[in-house]
Protein backbone atom coordinates (compact mmCIF):
# COMPACT_ATOMS: atom_id res chain seq x y z
CA UNK A 1 0.00 0.00 0.00
CA UNK A 2 0.95 3.48 -0.79
CA UNK A 3 1.55 5.47 2.17
CA UNK A 4 -0.33 8.78 0.35
CA UNK A 5 -3.16 6.17 0.28
CA UNK A 6 -3.34 5.24 3.61
CA UNK A 7 -6.47 6.15 5.72
CA UNK A 8 -7.12 8.71 2.72
CA UNK A 9 -10.58 8.94 3.82
CA UNK A 10 -9.66 9.86 7.55
CA UNK A 11 -8.18 13.61 6.32
CA UNK A 12 -10.02 15.18 9.16
CA UNK A 13 -9.44 12.78 11.93
CA UNK A 14 -10.30 15.34 15.38
CA UNK A 15 -10.54 11.71 17.54
CA UNK A 16 -8.91 14.07 21.16
CA UNK A 17 -11.99 14.88 23.51
CA UNK A 18 -11.45 17.88 25.59
CA UNK A 19 -10.99 18.42 29.26
CA UNK A 20 -13.55 20.15 31.30
CA UNK A 21 -10.87 21.38 33.40
CA UNK A 22 -7.51 21.52 32.61
CA UNK A 23 -4.26 21.02 35.14
CA UNK A 24 -1.53 22.77 36.07
CA UNK A 25 2.02 21.55 35.10
CA UNK A 26 3.32 18.67 34.49
CA UNK A 27 5.24 16.38 37.46
CA UNK A 28 8.70 16.87 36.03
CA UNK A 29 10.60 19.78 39.05
CA UNK A 30 11.44 22.82 38.55
CA UNK A 31 14.78 23.55 36.64
CA UNK A 32 17.24 25.46 38.19
CA UNK A 33 20.11 24.45 35.70
CA UNK A 34 22.27 27.43 34.86
CA UNK A 35 24.05 27.16 31.36
CA UNK A 36 27.33 27.20 32.28
CA UNK A 37 26.67 23.69 34.49
CA UNK A 38 26.55 22.39 31.39
CA UNK A 39 29.86 20.48 30.13
CA UNK A 40 29.30 19.18 26.30
CA UNK A 41 31.86 16.94 24.41
CA UNK A 42 33.47 19.17 21.88
CA UNK A 43 30.16 19.91 19.64
CA UNK A 44 28.61 22.12 22.13
CA UNK A 45 25.51 23.62 22.71
CA UNK A 46 24.28 25.00 19.22
CA UNK A 47 22.18 28.04 20.69
CA UNK A 48 20.78 29.49 23.94
CA UNK A 49 17.27 30.73 23.86
CA UNK A 50 16.08 33.24 26.33
CA UNK A 51 12.40 34.18 27.23
CA UNK A 52 10.55 37.42 26.34
CA UNK A 53 10.27 39.75 28.92
CA UNK A 54 6.89 38.46 29.12
CA UNK A 55 8.29 35.31 29.99
CA UNK A 56 7.33 33.40 26.94
CA UNK A 57 8.60 32.20 23.29
CA UNK A 58 7.13 31.14 20.29
CA UNK A 59 9.16 28.58 18.05
CA UNK A 60 7.85 28.02 14.47
CA UNK A 61 8.25 24.96 12.43
CA UNK A 62 8.57 24.57 8.65
CA UNK A 63 8.48 21.39 6.92
CA UNK A 64 9.02 20.29 3.35
CA UNK A 65 9.17 23.42 1.42
CA UNK A 66 10.67 21.58 -1.51
CA UNK A 67 11.73 24.48 -3.23
CA UNK A 68 13.59 24.47 -6.60
CA UNK A 69 15.11 27.78 -7.88
CA UNK A 70 13.52 29.15 -10.90
CA UNK A 71 10.87 26.47 -10.59
CA UNK A 72 7.35 28.30 -11.13
CA UNK A 73 5.39 25.51 -9.11
CA UNK A 74 7.88 26.70 -5.88
CA UNK A 75 6.15 30.26 -5.58
CA UNK A 76 3.43 28.88 -3.64
CA UNK A 77 6.48 27.82 -0.54
CA UNK A 78 7.57 31.11 -1.08
CA UNK A 79 4.65 33.03 -0.08
CA UNK A 80 3.86 30.68 2.34
CA UNK A 81 7.10 31.22 4.24
CA UNK A 82 6.83 34.90 4.61
CA UNK A 83 3.46 34.57 5.45
CA UNK A 84 3.99 32.74 8.26
CA UNK A 85 7.05 34.81 9.52
CA UNK A 86 4.76 37.95 8.99
CA UNK A 87 1.60 36.29 11.30
CA UNK A 88 3.20 34.32 13.67
CA UNK A 89 6.14 36.64 14.25
CA UNK A 90 8.23 33.82 15.97
CA UNK A 91 11.33 33.95 18.36
CA UNK A 92 13.37 31.16 16.29
CA UNK A 93 12.41 28.85 13.66
CA UNK A 94 13.26 25.47 13.16
CA UNK A 95 13.15 23.67 9.56
CA UNK A 96 12.78 20.00 9.93
CA UNK A 97 13.99 18.89 6.53
CA UNK A 98 13.22 18.76 2.80
CA UNK A 99 13.92 22.37 2.17
CA UNK A 100 14.80 21.51 -1.12
CA UNK A 101 13.56 18.99 -3.94
CA UNK A 102 15.83 20.02 -7.39
CA UNK A 103 18.90 21.65 -8.76
CA UNK A 104 20.45 24.08 -7.78
CA UNK A 105 20.42 22.87 -4.35
CA UNK A 106 22.62 25.67 -3.18
CA UNK A 107 20.74 28.63 -4.72
CA UNK A 108 16.99 26.82 -3.70
CA UNK A 109 18.31 27.05 -0.01
CA UNK A 110 19.36 30.78 0.06
CA UNK A 111 15.85 31.89 -1.52
CA UNK A 112 13.67 30.10 0.61
CA UNK A 113 15.45 31.03 3.57
CA UNK A 114 16.39 34.42 2.47
CA UNK A 115 12.87 35.57 4.41
CA UNK A 116 13.99 34.61 7.46
CA UNK A 117 17.56 36.33 6.50
CA UNK A 118 15.44 39.61 5.84
CA UNK A 119 14.01 39.78 9.47
CA UNK A 120 16.57 38.41 11.62
CA UNK A 121 15.50 35.45 12.44
CA UNK A 122 17.82 32.73 14.09
CA UNK A 123 17.26 29.37 12.84
CA UNK A 124 18.15 25.69 12.49
CA UNK A 125 17.76 22.86 10.57
CA UNK A 126 17.52 19.11 11.23
CA UNK A 127 18.14 18.24 7.43
CA UNK A 128 15.79 15.98 5.53
CA UNK A 129 15.99 13.32 3.40
CA UNK A 130 15.71 15.06 0.10
CA UNK A 131 18.19 17.66 0.82
CA UNK A 132 21.10 15.61 -0.53
CA UNK A 133 19.49 14.15 -3.44
CA UNK A 134 20.70 16.30 -5.91
CA UNK A 135 23.82 18.42 -7.04
CA UNK A 136 25.34 18.94 -3.38
CA UNK A 137 26.05 15.66 -0.70
CA UNK A 138 25.00 16.23 2.70
CA UNK A 139 27.96 17.58 4.17
CA UNK A 140 28.20 20.19 1.61
CA UNK A 141 24.45 20.73 1.79
CA UNK A 142 24.89 21.24 4.90
CA UNK A 143 27.92 23.74 4.94
CA UNK A 144 25.70 25.67 2.80
CA UNK A 145 23.22 25.93 5.17
CA UNK A 146 25.48 27.05 7.76
CA UNK A 147 26.61 30.02 6.01
CA UNK A 148 23.25 31.35 5.45
CA UNK A 149 23.40 34.61 7.81
CA UNK A 150 21.37 33.50 11.14
CA UNK A 151 21.70 29.58 10.97
CA UNK A 152 22.71 28.31 14.21
CA UNK A 153 23.66 24.94 13.74
CA UNK A 154 26.99 24.09 14.68
CA UNK A 155 30.00 22.08 12.87
CA UNK A 156 29.27 18.95 11.69
CA UNK A 157 30.77 15.83 14.49
CA UNK A 158 32.63 13.39 12.84
CA UNK A 159 31.64 11.03 15.53
CA UNK A 160 28.14 10.82 14.97
CA UNK A 161 26.02 9.96 11.58
CA UNK A 162 24.31 12.96 9.90
CA UNK A 163 24.90 16.86 9.81
CA UNK A 164 22.47 18.66 11.44
CA UNK A 165 22.56 16.76 15.33
CA UNK A 166 22.33 19.72 17.73
CA UNK A 167 21.30 21.10 20.79
CA UNK A 168 19.16 23.82 21.18
CA UNK A 169 18.37 24.83 25.11
CA UNK A 170 15.66 28.06 26.56
CA UNK A 171 16.67 29.49 29.44
CA UNK A 172 14.67 32.28 32.29
CA UNK A 173 15.85 33.58 35.01
CA UNK A 174 16.35 30.58 36.79
CA UNK A 175 18.29 28.89 34.37
CA UNK A 176 17.83 26.70 31.61
CA UNK A 177 13.84 25.98 31.32
CA UNK A 178 13.67 23.19 28.45
CA UNK A 179 16.10 21.70 25.64
CA UNK A 180 15.47 20.86 22.09
CA UNK A 181 17.09 17.99 20.71
CA UNK A 182 17.78 18.22 16.47
CA UNK A 183 18.42 14.71 14.44
CA UNK A 184 19.95 14.19 11.63
CA UNK A 185 17.24 11.24 10.65
CA UNK A 186 19.08 10.58 7.42
CA UNK A 187 17.89 9.51 3.87
CA UNK A 188 17.60 6.34 2.78
CA UNK A 189 19.37 2.65 3.94
CA UNK A 190 19.75 -0.93 3.27
CA UNK A 191 20.44 -3.07 5.59
CA UNK A 192 20.49 -7.02 4.89
CA UNK A 193 19.22 -6.42 1.61
CA UNK A 194 15.85 -4.67 3.08
CA UNK A 195 15.50 -1.11 1.60
CA UNK A 196 13.86 2.01 3.21
CA UNK A 197 14.10 4.88 4.80
CA UNK A 198 16.83 5.38 6.97
CA UNK A 199 16.89 6.27 10.93
CA UNK A 200 18.33 7.39 13.86
CA UNK A 201 21.99 5.88 14.36
CA UNK A 202 23.02 4.04 17.78
CA UNK A 203 25.97 6.67 18.08
CA UNK A 204 23.57 9.67 18.06
CA UNK A 205 21.24 7.92 20.21
CA UNK A 206 24.58 7.57 22.89
CA UNK A 207 24.74 11.44 21.74
CA UNK A 208 21.51 11.99 22.89
CA UNK A 209 21.84 10.37 26.21
CA UNK A 210 25.27 11.08 27.34
CA UNK A 211 23.89 15.11 26.67
CA UNK A 212 20.50 14.36 28.68
CA UNK A 213 22.91 12.86 31.75
CA UNK A 214 24.40 15.51 31.88
CA UNK A 215 21.76 18.00 31.75
CA UNK A 216 20.04 15.54 34.27
CA UNK A 217 22.94 15.42 37.00
CA UNK A 218 23.32 19.50 36.58
CA UNK A 219 19.88 19.78 37.42
CA UNK A 220 19.84 17.53 40.75
CA UNK A 221 18.79 14.49 39.09
CA UNK A 222 15.61 15.90 37.85
CA UNK A 223 14.82 15.28 33.50
CA UNK A 224 14.80 18.72 32.02
CA UNK A 225 11.59 18.75 29.94
CA UNK A 226 12.73 18.35 26.09
CA UNK A 227 11.55 17.86 22.77
CA UNK A 228 12.60 16.30 19.58
CA UNK A 229 12.64 17.37 16.15
CA UNK A 230 13.74 15.49 13.11
CA UNK A 231 12.21 14.83 9.78
CA UNK A 232 11.54 11.14 9.36
CA UNK A 233 9.45 9.68 11.55
CA UNK A 234 10.42 6.77 13.82
CA UNK A 235 8.70 3.04 13.31
CA UNK A 236 6.43 4.44 17.05
CA UNK A 237 4.31 6.45 14.47
CA UNK A 238 2.94 3.34 13.01
CA UNK A 239 2.52 0.86 15.90
CA UNK A 240 0.59 4.18 17.62
CA UNK A 241 -1.71 5.25 15.11
CA UNK A 242 -2.80 1.07 14.68
CA UNK A 243 -3.67 1.33 18.65
CA UNK A 244 -6.54 2.14 19.89
CA UNK A 245 -5.72 3.35 22.83
CA UNK A 246 -3.71 6.67 20.99
CA UNK A 247 -6.05 10.13 21.21
CA UNK A 248 -5.40 12.36 17.97
CA UNK A 249 -6.47 15.31 16.35
CA UNK A 250 -5.58 16.89 12.81
CA UNK A 251 -5.34 15.56 9.23
CA UNK A 252 -4.38 11.73 8.93
CA UNK A 253 -3.33 11.69 5.03
CA UNK A 254 -1.32 8.68 4.81
CA UNK A 255 0.46 5.64 6.63
CA UNK A 256 3.57 7.41 8.38
CA UNK A 257 6.73 6.95 5.74
CA UNK A 258 8.76 5.35 8.61
CA UNK A 259 12.25 3.72 8.61
CA UNK A 260 12.04 -0.18 8.61
CA UNK A 261 14.33 -0.92 11.25
CA UNK A 262 13.51 0.32 14.91
CA UNK A 263 16.78 1.56 16.22
CA UNK A 264 16.06 2.43 20.02
CA UNK A 265 15.62 6.12 19.85
CA UNK A 266 11.48 6.09 21.45
CA UNK A 267 13.00 3.66 24.33
CA UNK A 268 16.11 5.60 24.92
CA UNK A 269 14.01 8.95 25.31
CA UNK A 270 11.51 7.15 27.74
CA UNK A 271 14.47 5.77 30.17
CA UNK A 272 15.93 9.32 29.97
CA UNK A 273 12.46 10.82 30.86
CA UNK A 274 12.64 13.97 29.55
CA UNK A 275 11.94 14.23 25.73
CA UNK A 276 7.49 14.80 26.47
CA UNK A 277 7.26 14.27 22.51
CA UNK A 278 8.98 14.69 18.89
CA UNK A 279 8.52 16.45 15.99
CA UNK A 280 9.04 15.12 12.47
CA UNK A 281 7.54 16.45 8.93
CA UNK A 282 8.19 14.23 5.63
CA UNK A 283 4.53 12.75 5.27
CA UNK A 284 3.27 16.16 3.53
CA UNK A 285 -0.81 14.30 3.93
CA UNK A 286 -0.75 14.25 8.12
CA UNK A 287 -0.09 17.01 10.29
CA UNK A 288 -1.99 15.54 13.50
CA UNK A 289 -1.36 15.50 17.02
CA UNK A 290 -1.16 12.34 18.60
CA UNK A 291 -0.76 11.65 22.49
CA UNK A 292 0.37 7.70 23.14
CA UNK A 293 2.23 6.58 25.82
CA UNK A 294 1.97 9.75 27.63
CA UNK A 295 4.43 10.43 24.97
CA UNK A 296 3.16 13.40 21.81
CA UNK A 297 4.21 12.01 18.41
CA UNK A 298 3.22 15.40 16.67
CA UNK A 299 3.50 16.76 12.85
CA UNK A 300 4.80 19.79 11.29
CA UNK A 301 1.69 21.30 8.65
CA UNK A 302 3.37 21.26 5.03
CA UNK A 303 4.96 24.53 4.30
CA UNK A 304 5.69 23.60 0.15
CA UNK A 305 4.63 23.71 -3.11
CA UNK A 306 3.76 21.39 -5.93
CA UNK A 307 7.16 20.07 -6.87
CA UNK A 308 5.56 17.28 -4.98
CA UNK A 309 2.59 15.55 -3.93
CA UNK A 310 0.61 17.67 -1.10
CA UNK A 311 -3.18 16.80 -0.67
CA UNK A 312 -3.46 19.28 2.69
CA UNK A 313 -4.54 22.44 1.22
CA UNK A 314 -3.59 25.44 1.86
CA UNK A 315 -0.08 24.98 3.46
CA UNK A 316 1.21 26.15 6.54
CA UNK A 317 3.06 25.88 9.34
CA UNK A 318 3.38 24.80 12.99
CA UNK A 319 3.98 26.72 16.14
CA UNK A 320 5.39 26.13 19.29
CA UNK A 321 4.80 28.52 22.18
CA UNK A 322 6.81 27.62 25.84
CA UNK A 323 6.02 29.55 29.08
CA UNK A 324 8.79 30.16 31.76
CA UNK A 325 8.63 27.29 34.18
CA UNK A 326 5.69 25.29 32.78
CA UNK A 327 6.55 21.85 31.51
CA UNK A 328 3.25 22.07 29.30
CA UNK A 329 3.20 24.14 25.95
CA UNK A 330 1.26 24.92 23.79
CA UNK A 331 1.05 24.52 19.67
CA UNK A 332 -1.23 25.67 16.93
CA UNK A 333 -1.15 25.17 12.79
CA UNK A 334 -1.10 28.33 11.33
CA UNK A 335 -2.75 27.52 7.36
CA UNK A 336 -1.93 30.01 4.52
CA UNK A 337 -4.51 32.83 4.21
CA UNK A 338 -4.45 32.78 8.38
CA UNK A 339 -7.31 30.53 9.95
CA UNK A 340 -5.90 28.43 13.27
CA UNK A 341 -6.43 24.99 13.55
CA UNK A 342 -5.37 22.92 16.54
CA UNK A 343 -4.84 25.14 18.96
CA UNK A 344 -4.45 22.72 22.14
CA UNK A 345 -2.29 22.97 25.34
CA UNK A 346 0.32 19.89 25.99
CA UNK A 347 1.55 18.46 29.14
CA UNK A 348 3.27 15.53 30.86
CA UNK A 349 0.32 12.80 32.47
CA UNK A 350 -2.90 14.55 30.56
CA UNK A 351 -5.03 12.00 28.78
CA UNK A 352 -6.89 14.06 26.69
CA UNK A 353 -5.98 16.51 23.96
CA UNK A 354 -7.18 20.35 25.73
CA UNK A 355 -7.63 23.39 24.77
CA UNK A 356 -5.30 26.31 25.73
CA UNK A 357 -5.43 27.19 29.34
CA UNK A 358 -6.69 30.89 28.82
CA UNK A 359 -8.72 30.17 25.40
CA UNK A 360 -7.41 32.40 22.95
CA UNK A 361 -6.25 31.58 19.62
Amino acid sequence: MDRRDFLKNSASAALAGVAMTIPGAGAMASVVLQDSEVKTPGDGIAYRLKYRKDGKIKILQFTDTHYIEGDPRSERALKNVIQMLDTEMPDFVIHTGDIVYGKPAEASARHILQPLVDRRIPFAVAMGNHDSDFDLSRTEMFKVLRSIPGNVNTLDDERIAGCSNDIITLSGNKGVDRVFYLFDSGNRAEIAGVKGWSYIHQDQIAWYREHSRQFTDANGGNPVPSLAFFHIPFIEYKQAIRDESRVMMGNIGEEPGSPKFNSGLYLAMREMKDIQGVVTGHDHNSDYVMLWQDFFLIYGRFSGCDTVYNDLKPNGARVFEFTEGDDGFRTWVRLYGGKVEQDLYLYPGMENLTSPRDGTA
